[in-house]
């Protein structure tokens, strides 16, 4: 029977690792850390208290700042937040070293204790410490900047980070936004707006009106500045729109349909699709002076470009070789070379912040697939499939991957899937929703 349980446990370590980042945990020394490119399905357990606070109004904050807190942890798949009604140990100071033998009893890996401090202003902030429960050593101890009461969910979203990043050695993706078009109405009189929400679903509202028909929303580097595409005016156009001032301005006005615009890495340019006598090409615009470069230049459909982090190659689909794959060039429109080669259609590609992979989606046999594959098309890997799963954004860590869902005669959703594939979540919105945008960790 032992070797029996070895052996299971043997393959399934094979199994995950083959298909790369599925998480474990394990003592390095003194230090607990979770391996996220090792073989172990279990997520890390960890106990994270209410945060304290010297008045009722402070801790009603702390509970809820260590509540999301826990979310974000849980939701990664990587970590396992143990209940407070488990914990032994009443923390109520925190220059007092906790008693790790009660935090061992529960199994708990890694425990964060914290207090929200007021400050003279009216804002609030945040001390908190990450303990190593196994090592009995402090891994963490930090304060946050301060913020107004208001801005409490920040403060957990940055804590989360920072748990992240030091128990995985990876930077965190929680104080996040998601951009993506809100649906609602019946199908024959669609409506499309621009909404913004936190990454966990939280503080969503509107950026454009019921008339405005959007498409294909995308954040700038700087996360202050938007692109998107609108048919308000009955013409299709390209909008930049500034979150800071709230004020927006037309990219261009182009002879043809325009599409599918994202923003160069280092956010002073973008890069398109230009229909133009029913032959679609990608071009390349300079947001300063406006000089436009064309970059393809064949018969076939030419769309959804993405750059590469460093700027150098954009990636691309093109039905040139008879059904729509995947192209790679270099960012001046050279040496433009296929490299998807699998059964079905491939589209909407995007590059991962690491450089590392290509996210897509493929269509075969009547169903729709997100998948991955590496910049010369090697490591093909299908995460998600359904009827209908399309256009996927990543995460600013390149770790996950976000994309909107649609089963038969239902409408659209935003799901998220981590690289193993396992960790498959549907994000809560009030409407519909499609065409999701990860942004770059808030300034």
């Amino acid at each position: 029977m032992r070797l029996m349980k070895s052996l299971i446990t043997s393959l399934l370590a094979i199994v995950a690792i083959a298909f790369t980042a599925a998480p474990s945990f394990a003592q390095q020394g003194s230090r607990v850390h979770v391996d996220i490119e090792q073989g172990n399905l279990d997520p890390m357990p960890i106990a994270v208290i209410d945060l304290l606070g010297d008045s009722p109004a402070l801790q009603q904050v702390g509970r809820d700042i260590s509540g999301v807190i826990r979310a974000d942890l849980d939701r990664s798949g990587l970590f396992r937040p143990i209940g407070t009604d488990a914990f032994i140990e009443r923390i109520e100071a925190m220059n007092i070293p906790p008693r790790f033998a009660d935090w061992k009893i529960i199994d708990a890996q890694a425990l964060v204790v914290g207090e929200v401090q007021p400050q003279s202003d009216g804002r609030i902030r945040v001390v908190f410490r990450l303990w190593d429960v196994f090592g009995e050593s402090q891994l963490i101890s930090e304060v946050t900047p301060p913020r107004t009461p208001d801005g409490w969910r920040r403060l957990a979203h940055v804590i989360a980070d920072r748990i992240y990043a030091e128990l995985t050695g990876e930077s965190g993706y929680f104080d996040t936004q998601i951009l993506f078009v809100s649906e609602s109405g019946p199908r024959t009189r669609r409506v499309k707006r621009l909404m913004i929400m936190d990454q966990d679903g939280a503080n969503p509202s509107f950026l454009t009106g019921p008339d405005a028909m959007v498409l294909t929303p995308r954040f700038a580097p700087n996360t202050r500045v938007l692109t998107y595409m609108s048919f308000e005016t009955g013409a299709p156009r390209v909008f930049l729109y500034n979150l800071s001032t709230n004020r927006r301005e037309v990219l261009g006005d182009f002879p043809g349909m325009t599409f599918a615009p994202r923003f160069r890495p280092d956010g002073n340019g973008v890069v398109f699709t230009l229909d133009m006598n029913g032959n679609s090409e990608i071009f390349t615009m300079d947001l300063q002076s406006r000089a436009r470069q064309r970059l393809t230049n064949h018969p076939a459909i030419d769309t959804s470009p993405s750059y590469s982090p460093d700027g150098g190659q954009i990636v691309f689909n093109s039905d040139r070789g008879g059904s729509p794959q995947l192209y790679v060039m270099n960012a001046n429109g050279s040496n433009q070379r296929r490299i998807s080669f699998g059964e079905g259609r491939y589209s909407t590609p995007v590059w991962s912040p690491r450089g590392d992979l290509i996210a897509f989606t493929r269509q075969s046999g009547g169903r729709f697939a997100i998948g991955v594959m590496r910049p010369d098309g090697g490591g093909e890997r299908i995460l998600t499939e359904s009827y209908l799963d399309e256009a996927p954004t990543w995460s600013p860590n390149g770790r996950v991957i976000m994309f909107f869902r649609e089963g038969r005669g239902e409408g659209p959703q935003l799901w998220s899937v981590d690289l193993t594939g396992r960790n498959l979540r549907r994000i809560p919105t009030q409407t519909d929703a499609s065409d999701p945008a990860w942004s770059p960790i808030l300034p």
